[in-house]
């Protein structure tokens, strides 16, 4: 028996490893209707930071709208930071890290999501679902990632590994 076959082989990949860390973080959002996680990560697989869709620091999410119907003032929309706009807002290292990296997100990311990925370098998007493409800020999020050479791909997870429904237990 070689040392190969002696290794568990149920360990995730690394694809599986940064959608699970990005689903984690989705958890820390409090928005009771969609909660969505981001994790970016070097060409060299390091994690370099996370997000999730939440309020912007120092606005107090108690006092948050999270509805997602009414007024548009009174909505979720106009306030919420998305988890793509949070994982590159909350970096602390050198943009040149950016370069050539890859972002980890459970949604298709919007247009206004598009244009932060493609200024900080970032050149390819892994995603759960696109349940929104046929939506013109999708739609437009496509064509600038093909304009601007960032791929994108959706993430086909082994349904034997339970990375989608995190479950924490004591």
């Amino acid at each position: 028996m070689t040392k190969i076959d002696k290794q568990r082989k149920d360990y995730l990949s690394w694809d599986e490893y940064f959608m699970g860390i990005a689903k984690l973080s989705a958890l820390r959002s409090k928005d009771p209707s969609t909660q969505v996680g981001a994790c970016i990560v070097s060409q060299d697989n390091r994690i370099l930071s996370i997000g999730y869709n939440g309020t912007p620091n120092g606005y107090d999410d108690n006092e948050f709208p999270w509805d997602r119907d009414g007024n548009e003032l009174e909505t979720k929309y106009f306030y919420v930071c998305h988890a793509e706009l949070n994982a590159i807002l909350n970096f602390r290292g050198h943009k040149k890290d950016f370069e050539n990296a890859k972002i980890y997100v459970d949604l298709f990311p919007c247009n206004e999501c598009a244009k932060a990925i493609i200024q900080s370098g970032i050149k390819e998007v892994i995603y759960l679902s696109d349940k929104y493409k046929d939506k013109n800020n999708f739609i437009a999020a496509k064509k600038m990632f093909n304009q601007c050479n960032v791929k994108y791909r959706e993430l086909k997870i082994n349904k034997d590994k339970n990375i989608i429904n995190i479950q924490l237990t004591n």
